[in-house]
């Protein structure tokens, strides 16, 4: 059995690391910080671990040591923190921004901001289970992608390791839940203005589009993403219609073959691509809750345009459910433990 502690347990992310490990049978929550709701009931905040979990939220400074130490903290606070919290515990996983980019000078071109603790960026391990496990399972730091990221990478990267597809123009259509904004409520959360809403809010120079390339260009291609994003009446999920082109002539049961020798053994990507049903291709709506990223596809019968399509639980498989795997990897743990749960229909 091993400690951990949460950083940022009264956020989204960090309720669903609650409800996660609940029921993880070899991992132990002692603590969770908030600095708003510090002394209250954990329960009060997340009503759904009612009568599951019974902690109280703690200061910051009430930290204690423990085996790993999740960090659920908006971008750009843990940089400045992560020299003490690495005191408190030998392995850390960060879900914010702040060490995903090895790059400091593309951290600050997409956030805006000097990067503070750029000596520790080589030290974090990107957090891609079904890419990276073996470094995963060796390291001490490990920084968990973003949302729209990760599903945007599982989509691309067998295509772009295959050498496939073009590495530009990559076109990048992501529908967004509201979650994925985090808990603080804000104008365009209200929900007179987000009912209903089909809003372009960043069509394009979407900062995930760094990550992305930081992992595809590992192949010695200089790969060039676009993203335009779109906020959705949907509260959980996400979902990638990813415009892609092929550099040649291939058949559809190459595009199979490709994914099912990438994905065919991953616990966690299913590949849906059906030709009958109401659920043909990846749908968030059914995946929330899960730690599944379905991906689809279907070739242009005119002309060399992939269309790949990638869902998710922005929540789940997008942070806190990822986050999970990745503790599985670094402890030696079955991977799946405590991702089982499947989704519910309907929903």
């Amino acid at each position: 059995m091993i400690n951990v502690s949460i950083i940022g347990g009264s956020g989204y992310a960090g309720g669903e690391l609650l409800r996660l490990l609940a029921f993880h049978p070899k991992v132990k929550v002692k603590q969770a910080t908030s600095m708003r709701f510090a002394g209250q009931p954990v329960s009060l905040v997340h009503p759904n671990l009612r009568g599951v979990c019974d902690l109280v939220f703690c200061g910051l400074e009430e930290l204690k040591p423990c085996d790993l130490l999740f960090v659920a903290l908006p971008n750009g606070e843990s940089m400045d923190l992560m020299a003490n919290f690495m005191k408190l515990s030998p392995k850390i996983i960060d879900l914010g921004a702040d060490f995903r980019l090895q790059d400091e000078k593309i951290w600050e071109n997409y956030y805006h901001t000097p990067h503070t603790k750029s000596a520790l960026l080589k030290k974090f391990v990107y957090g891609v289970p079904e890419i990276y496990a073996e470094q995963i399972k060796k390291a001490d730091y490990v920084a968990g992608p973003g949302c729209e990221a990760i599903v945007s990478i599982l989509c691309l990267y067998p295509l772009i390791k295959n050498n496939l597809i073009k590495e530009e123009p990559i076109i990048v259509d992501a529908k967004m839940g509201s979650s994925q904004s985090g808990n603080k409520p804000s104008s365009s959360s209200h929900h007179p203005e987000r009912a209903g809403a089909v809003r372009s809010y960043q069509p394009v120079g979407h900062r995930h589009a760094a990550e992305i390339e930081q992992v595809l260009n590992q192949f010695g291609q200089k790969v060039t993403v676009n993203i335009s994003a779109t906020a959705i009446e949907m509260v959980r999920g996400i979902l990638v219609t990813i415009h892609t082109f092929l550099k040649k002539e291939v058949e559809e049961k190459e595009i199979w073959k490709i994914l099912r020798t990438e994905y065919g053994e991953k616990p966690f990507v299913r590949i849906v691509k059906k030709k009958q049903g109401l659920y043909r291709f990846p749908e968030p709506k059914i995946l929330q809750g899960t730690n599944y990223c379905d991906i689809g596809f279907e070739k242009e019968s005119k002309g060399s345009r992939l269309v790949v399509l990638g869902a998710i639980d922005n929540l789940v498989k997008g942070t806190a459910g990822n986050a999970v795997q990745c503790l599985n990897l670094m402890f030696g743990f079955e991977e799946s433990l405590a991702l089982e749960f499947p989704g519910l229909h309907p929903i």
